[in-house]
């Protein structure tokens, strides 16, 4: 018998959010970013206002955690479409996804601190 891959959806990690959806916005992922799951910690390119996996360094925007993706998409080989969830939440750390570069503990509290600045708290267990 084969397992069943279980997909990451929102209520694994999105713990709390304003009424009415208003911790949300619309947002396009670029490019290139691959295919993303539902709790992809993302960042904000300032030349193009698009969003990629946050990364732990660089100069563009990228190493600027300031949302997460609130529903899986694939952004292979076209922009796509999405709804993140840019401020007034609380968040489980146990269903994020972090970009490849950042790889530990020291990486992931800094990219925590950068969505708490933009009103996303990440708490600690479930």
């Amino acid at each position: 018998m084969a397992l069943l891959e279980t997909a990451i959806v929102a209520s694994d990690w999105l713990k709390f959010e304003e009424d009415a959806y208003a911790s949300r916005d619309t947002a396009i992922i670029a490019t290139g970013s691959g295919k993303l799951v539902s709790g992809t910690v993302l960042a904000k390119v300032t030349a193009s206002g698009k969003y990629v996996p946050a990364a732990a360094t660089g100069s563009d925007g990228s190493q600027t955690a300031a949302a997460i993706l609130a529903f899986a998409v694939d952004a292979t080989s076209a922009d796509a479409k999405a709804v993140v969830i840019s401020r007034r939440a609380t968040v489980s750390h146990a269903g994020l996804t972090y970009g490849a570069s950042i790889n530990d503990a020291t990486k992931r509290a800094a990219a925590n601190g950068q969505l708490a600045a933009a009103g996303i708290i990440v708490r600690q267990g479930a």
